[in-house]
């Protein structure tokens, strides 16, 4: 039996892939020094309830899990990203992520998931875990976009307000959250939308997903789209019946909250892990946040902006 093994580019965690051949078949060999645990143990657990809900995902062949790594079935080397780039009418495309939205949220998930000797189980998004997300912004972007001023005492201000937004959330953490659905997780394989990059799944907000979606920072959406494909959410989903200005709410907050995240996240990427090509997204992301800011609930986090980081000032940063 001929092998041949090539790594293959990865994602912002520490996991590496590589392409495994066997003859004419190929796999996927995940290596995790780092967080092994959740990166191999729990990415299978989350890949097998994926597949049992007939939601394409890697399955797991071989866990090898002293030996840090683990091999799955290989979804491709095309995402969605590399398809919908170069579509012009990108809406009809959009609403099968929609529809995979959906299917995702139709979940019922159990308390507890076993994988041999371990035991896996999903967490529940909470207040701290919002805060704890937020804070990544200014710990890593404001830490280092603002020059020789301290950041605690911004920390603190933004912190007491963006409390009182978060408690403004409508809807209770009980639905299954991927937690890091955009484009580039969706693989494109025969006639099937394969979803990667799950580890991180939660029991949280149904409109966590959708935020995701539809305010990615890797691929720019005109505002008719976005809207175009948040009212598609809000009829075919189980919150039809609900007030669409509930889950609009929920939307904004969420989306602010994670795009935060993401200023943070890909500074971080930047200083830390040299990965310079994040910080190209920078400007967009701030673009998304004031979109998002025009709902009233923003009213006073966007006067603590104004007085201590203007917006206009970061909205074209992209070199920190």
């Amino acid at each position: 039996m001929n092998y041949k093994i090539k790594k293959i580019s990865g994602d912002a965690s520490f996991r590496e892939f590589y392409r495994l051949k066997k003859n004419n078949k190929t796999s996927i060999i995940v290596y995790a020094k780092k967080n092994k645990y959740k990166n191999l143990i729990v990415y299978s657990v989350i890949n097998n309830i994926l597949n049992l809900n007939k939601i394409h995902a890697p399955k797991l062949i071989g866990n090898y899990y002293g030996n840090n790594m683990i091999e799955i079935s290989d979804l491709g080397d095309k995402s969605f990203h590399d398809f919908i780039i170069l579509r012009k009418n990108k809406l009809s495309e959009y609403k099968l992520l929609i529809k995979l939205i959906i299917k995702l949220q139709n979940i019922k998930t159990k308390k507890v998931y076993k994988l041999g000797k371990f035991k896996v189980k999903l967490s529940k998004y909470t207040s701290n875990h919002l805060h704890k997300e937020s804070d990544l912004f200014f710990d890593w972007y404001l830490r280092h976009s603002l020059e020789n001023k301290k950041t605690s005492r911004i920390k603190k201000l933004f912190r007491i307000e963006l409390n009182k937004i978060y408690k403004k959330l409508n809807f209770k953490n009980d639905t299954f959250v991927h937690r890091d659905f955009h484009v580039s997780n969706i693989m494109l394989g025969k006639k099937k939308l394969g979803v990667i990059d799950s580890q991180d799944a939660i029991i949280g907000n149904p409109l966590y997903d959708v935020a995701s979606l539809i305010d990615d920072v890797r691929i720019k959406l005109s505002k008719d789209l976005q809207n175009n494909l948040f009212d598609f959410y809000y009829k075919n989903s189980k919150y039809k019946k609900e007030k669409i200005e509930k889950l609009k709410n929920d939307f904004d907050i969420l989306s602010v909250q994670r795009n935060l995240k993401i200023l943070g996240i890909f500074v971080r990427l930047s200083k830390r892990d040299n990965k310079l090509n994040y910080l190209k997204y920078l400007p967009y992301t701030w673009l998304l946040i004031e979109r998002r800011m025009k709902n009233p609930i923003f009213d006073k986090l966007n006067i603590l902006f104004k007085k201590h980081l203007p917006l206009k000032k970061f909205r074209k940063q992209q070199r920190i």
